[in-house]
């Protein structure tokens, strides 16, 4: 995925509110294609495990609670630059602090309920991508 591929998650508030369709669009039409997709529910372990890394952070709990409280949808994007382009797509990850038309300007509720997750590397949209598929998924 190195370079032209990234991950990102429709998270839980998202998906409550219905806005997966207006995002999907949004993420279209910015040049991404979905290589891989899928609607899902992270158990309280998935979620402790895909948030692994922010173990030791004080928002974690409340991270992990929400992340499983229901269903998100998962995908494989691909684009040149697909990391930075699509950082810059979904926007700030305070919603307050979001460029105007990002999707979490847009579609989140606050900085807890943010509508969205995008990975901040090449390396870890590889981790968080595998998380969820395969690489016979993704072709």
């Amino acid at each position: 995925m190195q370079g032209n591929r990234t991950f990102t998650m429709i998270k839980p508030d998202a998906v409550e509110n219905n806005y997966i369709g207006a995002i999907l669009e949004k993420i279209n039409s910015a040049g991404f294609t979905i290589k891989a997709m899928v609607y899902t529910r992270l158990s309280k372990r998935d979620a402790e495990q895909f948030y692994a890394v922010h173990k030791e952070r004080p928002f974690y709990g409340e991270l992990v609670e929400y992340m499983s409280s229901g269903p998100i949808v998962a995908a494989i994007l691909e684009k040149d630059n697909a990391v930075a382009d699509f950082r810059t797509l979904i926007g700030a990850t305070n919603p307050a602090e979001a460029a105007e038309g990002t999707i979490r300007k847009l579609y989140a509720k606050d900085i807890s309920a943010n509508a969205i997750h995008g990975s901040d590397s090449d390396e870890n949209a590889q981790i968080e991508g595998r998380f969820f598929f395969s690489e016979r998924d993704i072709h």
